[in-house]
C-alpha cells in the first residue's frame, strides 16, 4: 500500500494467492464448526429423546435442553480462558480480533449455542474465530501485512461462505471502504476482500451450500405501483418489530448483568429460552434458517394470529439470547422474524404475492437490525429467490431507512478499551 492507503497493482497481485487461501480457510472453518454443531444437535434432539422415549418437541424436553445448554455456556463463559469471547451484545459484526487464547472457549460456546436451539446465528462468533486464527498465522508468516487488511479479508471470506455468494461481502465492504474516506479507486480497495469472499463462497457451495435454503416461492412478475406501496408498509412494520425489541435491548442487558456472575444469568437466560421454546414450539428454536423454510412451506397451517404469536416468541427469544451472555449473531433470527412478519401480511391480505410479502418483511427486519441497506436488500432477494423484486425493494427501502436511521439498535456501546480487549462480558 502506498502512503495514501491506495493498493498498487503489484501489491494486489502479490496478495492475491494468500487472500484466496484465506477465503478457503474461512469457509472450511465455518463448515467444520457447523458440522460439529449438527452432530451435537442430532444427539440432543434425536438420539437422546429416542433413547429415553421422549418426544423431542415436547415442552419439557425443549425446556430441559435449553436450560442445560444455558448452564453449560454460562460455566464456560465464567471459567474458560478468555470467557468464551466478547459479549456479542457489545460488538458489531466485524470487530477487532480477539486473542488466540480466546478461540477454544469461543468455539465451545458457539457449538453449544448452535446445537442447543438458541435463537442466534453463527455469523459473529465465526467471524471472530476466523479473524483471531488468521491474524495470528499471518502475523508469523507475513508480519508486514496490516491487521486491518487481514480482518477485512477474513470477514469478507466468512461472509461470502455464510451467504454462498461474494456479493454480500462486496456490498458490506463497499460501505466500509466508503466510510474510510481513503484514496484510490473503489474497486482497487475492494479487490482483496472480494477475492476472499469469492473463494469462501465457492468453497462453501462446493462442500455444503448456502445458509438460506430455497423456499420455492413463485416469481412476482411485472412490478406494479401497489407492489411498491405494499412492500414499504410490510418492511416498515417488520422494521418496527425489530426497533421495538431494540428499545428493550439495553434494559434487559442491564438486568441480566445485575446478577454479576455469567453462569447465573446465562443459566437464567437458558431457562427463559426453554420456556419460550416450549410455548412457541420447535419452529421458534435455533438460528431460524431451516425453520424459516418450514414456516413458508407450511404457511397454510397457520392463522394470522398464530403467525403473530410466532413473531412475538422469536423476538423475545432473540432478545433473551442476545442479552443473557450467549455468543451469536442477530441477522439470522432477524431474517426469520422478517419472513414471519411477511407471512402475517399475506395471511391478512391473501391476494398479496407471497414472495413480495416475505422479501419485504426480511428487508425491514434486517435493515433495522444491521442498518445496512445493501445487505438488507441482498438477503431479501436471496430468501425470496426472485430478482424481479429488486426494483420494488430498492424503492421500498427508502422510507424504511428514514424510519430506522436514528432509531435504537440492538447493540450496547462500550468504551473503546473494552471493545479492543481480548474478551469482555
Amino acid at each position: 500500500m502506498d502512503g495514501q492507503g491506495e493498493p498498487t497493482i503489484r501489491t494486489l497481485l502479490a496478495l492475491s494467492l494468500p487472500v484466496a487461501a484465506v477465503g478457503v480457510v474461512a469457509a472450511l472453518s465455518l463448515f467444520l464448526v457447523e458440522e460439529v454443531a449438527q452432530l451435537l444437535e442430532h444427539l440432543l434432539w434425536v438420539d437422546l429423546p429416542d433413547a429415553l422415549n421422549v418426544p423431542p418437541d415436547s415442552g419439557w424436553w425443549i425446556f430441559g435442553i435449553l436450560s442445560t445448554v444455558g448452564l453449560a455456556i454460562g460455566l464456560l463463559v465464567t471459567y474458560v480462558p478468555g470467557h468464551g469471547g466478547r459479549d456479542t451484545a457489545t460488538v458489531e459484526l466485524i470487530a477487532p480480533p480477539v486473542a488466540l487464547a480466546v478461540v477454544p472457549g469461543l468455539l465451545l460456546v458457539t457449538v453449544l449455542m448452535l446445537a442447543g436451539g438458541v435463537s442466534l446465528g453463527p455469523e459473529s462468533p465465526i467471524i471472530a474465530i476466523n479473524t483471531a486464527i488468521i491474524v495470528a498465522v499471518v502475523a508469523r508468516i507475513w508480519p508486514r501485512i496490516g491487521v486491518d487488511l487481514i480482518v477485512m479479508v477474513t470477514a469478507a471470506g466468512t461472509i461470502g461462505a455464510l451467504f454462498g455468494t461474494p456479493v454480500a461481502a462486496a456490498l458490506v465492504f463497499t460501505g466500509v471502504v466508503a466510510a474510510a474516506k481513503s484514496g484510490g479507486a473503489l474497486w482497487d480497495r475492494l479487490f482483496l476482500p472480494l477475492l476472499a469472499a469469492g473463494t469462501g463462497s465457492i468453497t462453501m457451495r462446493f462442500i455444503d451450500g448456502p445458509q438460506f435454503g430455497p423456499t420455492g416461492i413463485p416469481p412476482l412478475g411485472p412490478p406494479q405501483v401497489a407492489h411498491v406501496l405494499s412492500a414499504a408498509v410490510i418492511a416498515s412494520v417488520a422494521a418496527l418489530v425489530i426497533v421495538g425489541g431494540a428499545v428493550l435491548f439495553r434494559p434487559m442487558h442491564v438486568l441480566f448483568r445485575r446478577l454479576e456472575r455469567p453462569w447465573i444469568y446465562t443459566t437464567l437466560g437458558g431457562m427463559l429460552l426453554g420456556l419460550l421454546g416450549a410455548i412457541g414450539g420447535p419452529v421458534t428454536l435455533f438460528k431460524g434458517g431451516q425453520q424459516m423454510v418450514d414456516l413458508v412451506q407450511q404457511t397454510e397451517d397457520y392463522t394470522a394470529a398464530q403467525l403473530l404469536f410466532i413473531v412475538a416468541i422469536k423476538l423475545a427469544a432473540l432478545l433473551v439470547a442476545a442479552t443473557a451472555g450467549f455468543r451469536g449473531g442477530r441477522i439470522f433470527p432477524a431474517v426469520f422474524i422478517g419472513v414471519a412478519t411477511g407471512l402475517v401480511a399475506q395471511a391478512l391480505v391473501p391476494g398479496l404475492p407471497l414472495g413480495l410479502a416475505i422479501a419485504s418483511g426480511v428487508l425491514g427486519a434486517v435493515l433495522a437490525e444491521c442498518r445496512d441497506g445493501w445487505i438488507a436488500l441482498f438477503i431479501a432477494i436471496v430468501v425470496a429467490g426472485d430478482i424481479t423484486l429488486l426494483s420494488v425493494l430498492c424503492v421500498a427501502v427508502l422510507p424504511v431507512w428514514l424510519l430506522v436511521a436514528r432509531a435504537p439498535k440492538m447493540h450496547i456501546q462500550t468504551p473503546r478499551n473494552e471493545r479492543t480487549a481480548g474478551a469482555t462480558d
